[in-house]
């Protein structure tokens, strides 16, 4: 069967752009395995962050008489939070597949999807064939190879959602994005967590007084941290997980119930039969992309997560309105020098935009920096909540924003602010003067604004 286009992943990037392709009368081939929707929908952000905000409530009954408010004793049901994040995923999806029956030229295949040459796959029985081939297979779950890991029932970010059970001690490996916000989540929810880091750092590309204030945060409720620490072998002994951990203080051991992976991510590469249609991929799999997300072949694209690079929803997004603006409106989009904002949900949310100041001053930027502490910030005073920092990396050859790192309450919605500006390529001094609403979050620019000054 011959398509005008074939995508290969129901993700971020290949939803769209099937809806998009087909509502222009192009015959489209969307090749889905699992579910529609990808990792996003179904084991990324939406059912993440529906949970995260379920632990934020627990935290908040919790602790309520911080804030003067009297409560009795709480419980987490673990099983109704799981019932209420399925109940939505599949809203999700349902909604997806109505938007494929709906449109008659877009064929929904289910099934593994390999190349057999470089311009025809194989689904199941189904041979099809394009002109243009558009891949979106994500990324799984890196399993770090460990002794004793394999005969222990690990958990990945995944596997841990479908917990019904509350783990009496989580032992977290990997101190990135995927395993702060679970640990934290399950902290709230009322399990032990130890989180287990090679690093000495967490968040390693973040800077490090952001990632300090962050990990202080986690701390005081009770996150437990060993940094620059290597597990080494992985034992089941009498219904526990028993880790053997080499760190600066030598050999340790650390007793949980159950352990959470969280040590990276492998592209969905190894099973499409690349090398048959003759697209090169980096020694981690990645499948090369230039700056239009076009593959080594003609005619074939790479999208989101499976190309490398930052892994996150917004971006598969991107990627699509990059690939689509080229192909049908022909204007010439590249992924090169995009602005890239992304948020850490944890509590408080870690929001980013641009470059870290480690990463301008190794590009040679002269740099002005500004930085308050959120105790400065009178809604978050108001709020007691007064975790974190705020931070702003600028040009000092013309006042332009270089990136931001805003760790606080609410950070994802409020570092859109800067990423307006970036985008208008306006300077930052253009909020000094601004408005803001009295009392709110975005109050704080003033004073991060004054804040800014050279640095050497």
């Amino acid at each position: 069967m011959k398509y005008d286009a074939i995508i290969i992943g129901s993700g971020q990037a290949g939803n769209p752009l099937s809806r998009e392709l087909a509502d222009l009368g192009w015959t489209v081939a969307l090749l889905e395995r699992a579910h529609l929707g990808g990792t996003c929908i179904n084991t990324g952000c939406t059912p993440t962050k529906t949970m995260v905000h379920r632990a934020q409530v627990a935290h908040y009954a919790r602790h309520a008489a911080r804030w003067g408010v009297r409560s009795g004793q709480i419980d987490v049901d673990l099983e109704s939070i799981v019932r209420q994040k399925d109940h939505i995923v599949q809203s999700f999806r349902d909604g997806l597949q109505r938007q494929v029956d709906r449109r008659p030229n877009l064929r929904l295949y289910r099934g593994q999807a390999r190349f057999v040459s470089p311009h025809r796959l194989e689904v199941g029985e189904h041979l099809l064939e394009s002109e243009k081939i558009f891949i979106d297979t994500g990324a799984r779950p890196l399993i770090p190879t460990i002794p004793g890991l394999d005969r222990v029932d690990y958990l990945t970010n995944e596997s841990i959602m479908g917990l019904t059970r509350l783990p009496a001690h989580l032992v977290v490996l990997g101190g990135g994005y995927v395993g702060l916000e679970f640990g934290q989540m399950f902290r709230r929810f009322g399990s032990r967590v130890t989180v287990i880091h090679n690093s000495e750092q967490i968040l390693p590309r973040e800077d490090p007084e952001v990632a300090a204030e962050l990990q202080k945060a986690l701390a005081t409720e009770g996150v437990d941290f060993l940094l620059g620490a290597r597990t080494t072998a992985i034992e089941k002994k009498e219904g526990s997980i028993i880790l053997t951990v080499e760190g600066n203080q030598g050999l340790s051991t650390v007793t949980g119930s159950n352990i959470l992976v969280a040590t990276g991510r492998l592209p969905n590469s190894d099973d499409l039969g690349v090398d048959k249609a003759g697209i090169e991929i980096d020694k981690k799999g990645f499948i090369k992309v230039n700056g239009r997300l076009e593959t080594n072949v003609p005619g074939i694209w790479a999208l989101g997560d499976v190309k490398g690079g930052p892994a996150f929803t917004h971006i598969s997004y991107n990627d699509f309105q990059i690939v689509y603006g080229n192909l049908v409106k022909g204007r010439g989009l590249s992924v090169d020098n995009r602005i890239v904002p992304y948020c850490v949900f944890t509590d408080p949310q870690l929001g980013c935009t641009g470059m870290t100041e480690k990463e301008a001053r190794a590009k040679g930027y002269q740099l002005k920096i500004g930085k308050i502490p959120m105790t400065g910030v009178a809604r978050a005073l108001e709020r007691d909540e007064t975790a974190g920092l705020m931070k702003i990396v600028v040009d000092a050859t013309n006042d332009h924003i270089l990136g931001a790192s805003l760790l606080c309450p609410e950070a994802g919605e409020l570092v859109q602010i800067l990423v307006a500006l970036m985008l208008a390529n306006q300077p930052y001094t253009l909020l000094k003067e601004a408005i803001y609403i009295h009392p709110t979050l975005a109050e704080g620019f003033f004073s991060l604004m004054e804040d800014v000054k050279p640095v050497k």
